[in-house]
């Protein structure tokens, strides 16, 4: 067949939908993206998940049905995936499933991914590789952010600071020093998505602010934005990352009770957005003052905070990942498969100037088929 074929898969803190891709990997700093699909949860099971990332009565149980809910709908949407493209499950060299997250307690040394890899290995017939984090977390790390060791493998330039920006749920860069090939850092920088999402849904009972377009419409209240960014995440020094538990609907309520007077929704919107460019900005301003910011994760759309990001960031040069050949869409599912290709290799995964670990690892669990 050629060049091995890999699977990634993945679902962030949006709990939007799976993402999965074929890709090949040409030699050890590229990547050719055969095939991608993207399913949303269904709405059951979407809200099961939301409602399980709550502390609540029944937990274990709830955890359990979910575990094997969402192992077959990852295994589902990895069969459609190769259905789509005729290519068979014993093709595949390995699959990469990140899982869905539903705890990220790093300060406990704990990061629970449910989504039962031993159900895709069944129906897929192929190797699965699962459970990335937790072995960073016993070499005590944070287990997170993951892809920063496939940003520098990729995208690493001799000679031009490159700022890689993942936009997702949480918001997560990764700075590759020109000056130095070793030179890489990265954490998560708090709210990237998901506080915007979170209100969109409970306000307008849509997903996301398509565009921006909510928020362009209104101002940002400096009172508020200042709250937020009291907020002792954003004081944390690296390595450090964040989950749900941090940054929730919760969160955006107590603020606005603590504020003591009535928003527009519209402002309300256009402070969360700002929040998420702010506390990105003054994390990149701590590397470097100019450069360029690769974005990526689905708040490349957003075209208000991209605006914000441009304006505090003057130095920087923005383009999204598809500048650079990797689908900004795509970027975590690849970053997955790249992960189960150094599984199988037995090569590290984690970057401990990134986690924090005592060193590098080999991650993730192998399921055979």
């Amino acid at each position: 067949m050629g060049e091995a074929i890999y699977m990634g898969m993945m679902s962030g803190t949006s709990m939007d939908a799976v993402d999965a891709v074929l890709v090949t990997f040409p030699d050890d700093h590229s990547v050719q993206l055969l095939a991608s699909i993207s399913r949303p949860w269904p709405e059951d099971l979407r809200q099961s998940l939301f409602e399980l990332c709550r502390p609540g009565a029944q937990e274990l149980y709830r955890m359990a049905r979910l575990d094997r809910d969402c192992g077959d709908f990852f295994a589902a949407t990895a069969q459609e995936l190769l259905r789509q493209h005729g290519i068979a499950g014993a093709d595949i060299a390995a699959i990469g499933s990140h899982g869905q997250t539903i705890r990220h307690e790093p300060g406990v040394g704990h990061s629970l991914q449910i989504g039962d890899p031993n159900r895709i290995a069944e129906v897929c017939a192929c190797p699965v590789v699962a459970d990335f984090r937790r072995r960073d977390l016993a070499a005590g790390g944070q287990g997170a952010p993951l892809v920063p060791a496939f940003h520098a493998a990729l995208l690493h330039q001799t000679g031009t600071d490159r700022c890689v920006l993942n936009l997702g749920g949480m918001a997560n860069i990764t700075w590759l020093d020109g000056r130095s090939e070793c030179a890489v850092s990265g954490y998560d920088t708090g709210p990237g998505n998901v506080l915007i999402d979170a209100w969109m849904q409970q306000q307008h009972h849509r997903p996301y602010d398509p565009q921006g377009r909510y928020a362009a419409a209104g101002d940002v209240d400096a009172e508020m934005l200042q709250i937020l960014l009291e907020h002792p995440y954003f004081a944390l020094a690296a390595p450090k990352s964040v989950g749900r538990e941090t940054f929730h609907l919760d969160l955006i309520e107590q603020t606005l009770a603590r504020l003591g007077r009535q928003l527009a929704d519209s402002d309300i919107l256009r402070t969360l957005t700002r929040l998420t460019a702010v506390s990105v900005a003054d994390c990149i301003r701590r590397h470097g003052e100019r450069g360029e910011l690769i974005l990526c994760g689905g708040g490349v759309h957003n075209l208000t905070l991209q605006a914000d990001l441009a304006a505090l960031l003057p130095g920087f040069k923005l383009n999204g990942s598809d500048a650079y050949g990797i689908d900004p869409q795509w970027m975590e599912a690849m970053a997955f498969a790249w992960l189960a290709r150094a599984r199988l290799y037995g090569l590290p995964g984690n970057l401990p100037a990134v986690t924090g670990a005592r060193g590098g690892r080999c991650l993730g669990a192998l399921y055979a088929p």
